[in-house]
């Protein structure tokens, strides 16, 4: 056992310095309602003495010493026993050495059993003392007595010991008077009890300042001594509390009460034991491991929200005020990291950071489960229906949108995260690629019969397939304007791309050949489509402007009725399209052919010449180097 003074740190020292920074906690000033006073220490120290003419010379009867232990005059009590000490003593010093006396061992046992029972009486008014009304009286016959028999010992800590585990066991009796509740009674179980406990031990500390200090001397440290019996009783409370404890709610509570709601502001600095730093510990990872684990158990449950009230209800994503189409994913993910992390920071600083680090390792596995459920249970939408059809788009660029924000909303972790917010870019990265290229995969899928009725003998008659893809070019750039850049930018890019690549690519299929002045009707069409296809992209604000000019080079070599004109089309054509081949520029001429291959043949010629020229030059775009050619022409 500790000495009452001994001087190692406590909770309440500890917890003092951590609640400096705590600016939500008010610290009451101790000094001026609670300081020490000694202006009666002289009067004090009178009173706590033996004279030697109060020691009876004839002790009383064994039963009459009980009885004076049974009714509470402890100091009649107690010089009496000094007197039947002293009396043993003496007979024990005139027996001959060697020699035995039947009384006097009796006596001798008496006074043993006599001792116990008053240390026994001494221990209960001790324990007792701050649950009822101060005996001052009585108390002062027990400061007397625990004095007077550690002068005659020389082992101070006998009476001394005594009289502080009386203490310790009087402030376990007022902590198991505090009401606990089961935690299947109120799930509030926890905060009650401790808020009940802190009220407990602060009046309990006030009365032992105002009633019992004045009643023992400077050298027992009252005071202090209840302070470090408090801690101690206290972390043997909380480890029995911690048993109980199962949800993250309750160690945090546990932990907030240990650290910011103790009333440190009734301790002094001196006398306080100090909470194992294991214990402490042992709770901290405790509420860690509960919160990661709540944590995970959270994500898993916005894929179940998700599920169930929205894909498999079929309902309408929400819209932000800016047009975009929105989800609470991201918000969800956010508030998690951002109340949990608080919360952790509130405790340890450093299991604050490690959570915020887990975490976003975490939506590592997030990403790739969410992606699966949702393909799982929205796959069903990709019927006839145009309702689901166009539900299913939404649901796309909605969570587009939603890990665009949540990688934008990550950023505040950057500094000090900065390799798992890294990763949480690459990985949104990569999703919002795969939820993009599925919906550019659809759009291919739903424009391509159209598209393949291109550059045929209908085609020049008819707009039919072409007003069929312009519409569905419409549809998706209404669509874009929900989505958020840069994913609706690259969208975009990649429709224009796509359109123009395929448009273009019919002519490499050999399905027409313009004869006599089709070619000249064939040009005009092109002109014209390509200027509305123009329009569009441009009213979808695609970035791809070095598109724009091929249309005009291609429907101007179609239209031309000699070989020269075309020759000049071929340097701007190749500038600007360095990776055209000669097998592709062959077809748009088949394409064209009005009957005069000698002159195609001309033209080839010129061609080779100019990419010969111009072979070594680096260019950073490509468009005709994939496009394959379903047929060689021939040249004469």
């Amino acid at each position: 056992d500790k000495s009452p003074t001994s001087p190692v740190g406590g909770i309440f020292h500890r917890l003092s310095n951590l609640r400096k920074s705590a600016p939500r906690i008010k610290k009451r000033s101790m000094s001026k309602k609670l300081s020490f006073s000694f202006d009666k220490e002289e009067e004090i120290t009178e009173i706590f003495q033996i004279k030697d003419t109060e020691i009876p010379s004839k002790p009383c009867s064994v039963s009459q010493i009980r009885e004076y232990i049974k009714t509470d005059e402890l100091k009649q009590a107690y010089v009496n026993l000094l007197s039947l000490r002293l009396d043993i003593q003496q007979k024990r010093g005139a027996l001959e050495e060697g020699a035995s006396d039947v009384d006097l061992v009796n006596k001798e046992t008496d006074i043993r059993m006599l001792f116990d029972t008053l240390k026994n009486k001494i221990a209960d008014i001790v324990r007792s003392s701050t649950l009822q009304s101060v005996n001052k009286e009585l108390l002062a016959q027990v400061v007397t007595i625990v004095l007077e028999e550690n002068k005659k010992s020389e082992m101070m800590l006998g009476w001394m010991e005594m009289w502080r585990n009386a203490v310790r066991d009087g402030v376990r009796d007022t902590l198991k008077k505090v009401h606990l509740d089961k935690p299947e009674q109120n799930t509030s179980w926890l905060a009650v009890h401790l808020g009940l406990l802190g009220k407990a031990v602060e009046d309990d500390l006030k009365r032992v300042k105002a009633e019992l200090h004045s009643s023992y001397p400077k050298d027992f440290n009252v005071f202090e001594t209840y302070v470090s019996c408090y801690n101690e009783v206290v972390e043997e409370h909380s480890k029995e509390l911690l048993e109980k404890v199962t949800e993250a709610k309750d160690y945090y509570t546990l932990l907030d009460f240990i650290i910011h709601r103790y009333p440190s502001d009734l301790r002094t600095e001196q006398g306080a034991v100090k909470l194992e730093q294991d214990f402490l510990n042992k709770i901290k990872n405790a509420y860690f491991d509960r919160v990661m684990e709540d944590f995970k158990a959270a994500l898993k449950n916005i894929i179940i929200l998700e599920r169930d009230e929205v894909w498999k209800t079929k309902k309408t994503p929400d819209r932000t005020d800016d047009g975009f189409l929105t989800s609470h994913v991201n918000m969800d993910i956010c508030q998690l990291i951002a109340s949990y992390s608080r919360q952790l920071i509130e405790i340890d600083e450093n299991h604050g950071k490690l959570f915020v680090r887990f975490s976003l390792e975490e939506l590592h596995q997030f990403h790739k489960r969410f992606e699966e459920e949702f393909r799982q249970h929205t796959r069903s939408l990709l019927t006839s229906d145009l309702l689901d059809l166009y539900l299913w788009v939404n649901y796309h660029i909605t969570y587009i949108n939603t890990f665009l924000l949540l990688k934008e909303q990550m950023q505040c972790y950057r500094e000090s995260c900065l390799t798992e917010v890294v990763q949480l870019e690459k990985d949104v990265d990569e999703v919002t690629q795969r939820l993009r290229q599925t919906l550019m995969d659809h759009f291919k899928t739903d424009i391509k019969p159209y598209i393949n009725g291109m550059m045929t003998k209908k085609w020049i008659k008819t707009d039919e397939d072409f007003t069929e893809v312009t519409s569905r070019i419409e549809s998706y750039s209404g669509l874009c304007k929900s989505m958020r850049n840069p994913a609706s930018q690259i969208f975009v890019n990649d429709v224009h791309y796509y359109v123009i690549k395929e448009y273009v690519a019919q002519l490499m299929k050999k399905k027409y050949s313009c004869k006599n002045t089709k070619n000249e009707e064939a040009a005009d069409k092109m002109r014209t489509q390509w200027k509305e296809l123009r329009k569009l992209f441009q009213e979808m604000g695609s970035s791809l402007d070095w598109l724009y000019p091929l249309g005009n080079y291609v429907s101007d070599i179609i239209g031309m009725e000699n070989e020269k004109s075309i020759k000049d089309i071929l340097h701007p054509l190749v500038s600007d399209y360095p990776d055209i081949s000669k097998k592709q520029m062959s077809a748009v001429l088949y394409f064209r052919d009005n009957g005069f291959s000698l002159e195609r043949h001309q033209v080839i010629n010129q061609f080779n010449l100019i990419k010969r020229d111009t072979g070594n030059i680096i260019h950073e775009r490509s468009f005709f180097i994939d496009m394959e050619v379903f047929c060689s022409f021939s040249l004469h």
